[in-house]
């Protein structure tokens, strides 16, 4: 079972064949202690990985969605380290994206290359202590003094932001005006009035670092505010449309090695005299979840044709909600199969899940998903006639 590449990605693929081979060693250790990978971060982009989407005018290979999403998956397939590929996909869809669209020249020839090329680390700063799925009814503030704006609140669950050199800050010029105030800032770590501190240890996608951001009177020049005033929604709006849409690219690498795995062990294992792939309770658990993963893939890709045009509709909701659940389900019936050796570390099965877990909160919670979708199919409150 394996994904058909073309001649122009096949290099690039046998590259990240190689380096993910290198990268298995220490991945163990790495989730234990929460270490971020530098040298895999570094390496990857040395690939070309952190350009995918970023216009080549500006270090980049210029893929479309789709193109990025292939590419993802062959990722995900090779590398071991879910967390790194988190920090990765937060790097790429939250913060290089935005500014490679709603950026000036100015902002897009300032840090897309520095970005592109890995020496900047992109930080996405929405989620606030108090406002989760609730996004836009964040407190942060955004007051405008001269030539600069001065920003005050506190950001949580930051991926990438204890090691984020460039921070997407949203924040509102007005809390009476709503959604309708919220504006974007680029914001670097060495500007007055921030401060960073790690978050809690995690359950999963412990080598993708999250923290704290206090801004605190943090004075950000005019020129970094990313788009107009009061288009934060918008910009908002979009990234989590890529973002959710595909986020979850690698992922699909990651249940397809499982799957391989899954079906390798049932032919080596044997127990009352005979494989257990032979047992149609097991080979039935092994068609379920090549089916999830088929499915999943279907849905990715088809969330991410519909990026290249004026409106994705629902789509990125539910990539995201279908994609991240199939995974739970695919690493739990991948625990069943190998019975106590699959909660051991031994097997990649159980930090699979504990990292599959963590995507189905990312970007959004599965029944906000639900929620958003449902708003679109027209089951909105007052009721209606038709």
């Amino acid at each position: 079972m394996t994904s058909k590449c073309n001649d122009s990605h096949a290099e690039l693929f046998e590259d990240l064949r190689k380096l993910g081979a290198e990268l298995r060693e220490g991945i163990t250790t790495r989730d234990r202690s929460g270490t971020f990978d530098h040298e895999g971060w570094k390496r990857y982009a040395e690939l070309g990985v952190h350009g995918l989407l970023v216009p080549s005018a500006y270090g980049g290979r210029g893929y479309d969605p789709p193109r990025y999403a292939h590419v993802m998956e062959e990722l995900g397939f090779d590398c071991p380290d879910n967390g790194l590929l988190m920090a990765m996909g937060a790097h790429i869809l939250a913060v290089e994206l935005p500014i490679a669209e709603f950026g000036d020249e100015e902002q897009r020839a300032a840090y897309l290359p520095a970005l592109a090329s890995g020496r900047t680390i992109g930080a996405h700063a929405m989620t606030e202590p108090g406002t989760g799925s609730d996004a836009l009814a964040l407190t942060a503030t955004a007051r405008r003094d001269g030539d600069h704006y001065v920003l005050d609140g506190h950001k949580r669950y930051i991926t990438n932001a204890p090691v984020a050199d460039l921070f997407l800050v949203y924040a509102t010029i007005d809390r009476g005006l709503g959604f309708t105030g919220v504006t974007a800032f680029l914001v670097e770590r060495g500007d007055t009035g921030i401060t960073v501190t790690p978050g809690s240890e995690k359950l999963g996608l412990r080598t993708a670092s999250w923290g704290d951001v206090v801004l605190d009177g943090c004075r950000v020049p005019a020129t970094r505010r990313l788009g107009a005033e009061k288009q934060g929604a918008a910009v908002f709006a979009r990234t989590m449309a890529f973002e959710r849409a595909l986020i979850l690219a690698p992922w699909l690498g990651v249940m397809r090695r499982e799957l391989e795995e899954c079906v390798r062990y049932c032919r080596r294992r044997r127990q009352f005299g005979k494989h257990i792939g032979h047992y149609q309770s097991v080979s039935n658990r092994l068609v379920d979840m090549r089916m999830r993963w088929e499915l999943a893939r279907l849905i990715t890709r088809s969330a991410a044709a519909e990026l290249t045009g004026s409106d994705p509709g629902v789509q990125p909701e539910l990539s995201k909600l279908y994609t991240s659940e199939a995974a739970v389900e695919m690493f739990t019936s991948a625990l069943q199969i190998y019975g106590a050796l699959g909660y051991t570390h031994d097997k990649s099965a159980e930090r699979n899940l504990r990292d599959a877990l963590g995507m189905t909160l990312s970007s959004g919670a599965s029944d906000m998903q639900r929620a958003v979708v449902a708003a679109r199919m027209g089951l909105t409150w007052p009721d209606r006639e038709n």
